[in-house]
């Protein structure tokens, strides 16, 4: 009997559903069943599957209120599973900051919730000042300033350590 897996995701520009991608085929690959859903599209039956990852960006220092929403919605079903959690954010791509227990949203995150997954992954994000509409173009240029990061509106910078991701996928794959 193989695994039943589902993968509920909420990303702003784009990196967060990325690595849900990348996990969900890797996890594929090896012959898990997979079902990948932005959170907001999700209204099946969390009873059905055997594990859950849930993945969010971070903006402005915050998880995604659909993810916490999520969370605090079906707490009991999620802790009667396997369970993982990865956040994507800018602050990951410092090494110091880039762990579970380092990683001052991470942290912040599980201190305002009482869920607790089996794993928890921390992963750097994309920078593409491009991409961003004006205002949070500039806010973004302000937090990089203050944490000594990249502020050329130019800059597109891709910070994702994808074998991390790929070592995340053997973690769930271990659950």
């Amino acid at each position: 009997m193989t695994d039943k897996i589902l993968l509920l995701y909420a990303s702003v520009d784009g990196q967060t559903k990325k690595i849900s991608n990348v996990l969900t085929d890797q996890l594929k690959q090896e012959g898990k069943q997979m079902s990948l859903y932005e959170v907001a599209d999700f209204d099946g039956n969390l009873e059905a599957f055997d594990k859950i990852i849930i993945g969010s960006s971070i903006r402005y220092g915050v998880h995604h209120k659909t993810i916490i929403d999520f969370i605090n919605e079906h707490k009991e079903a999620l802790d009667t599973r396997k369970t993982a959690f990865f956040s994507v954010n800018l602050v990951a791509r410092k090494p110091e900051k880039n762990q579970a227990d380092t990683n001052p949203y991470v942290i912040k995150f599980f201190k305002e919730i009482t869920w607790r997954p089996t794993k928890v992954e921390v992963f750097a994000g994309k920078l593409d000042y491009k991409k961003y509409p004006f205002f949070d173009r500039i806010m973004i240029q302000f937090i990089m300033w203050m944490t000594k990061g990249p502020t050329d509106s130019n800059a597109k910078i891709e910070y994702t350590d994808w074998d991390r991701v790929k070592g995340f996928g053997q973690k769930i794959l271990d659950l």
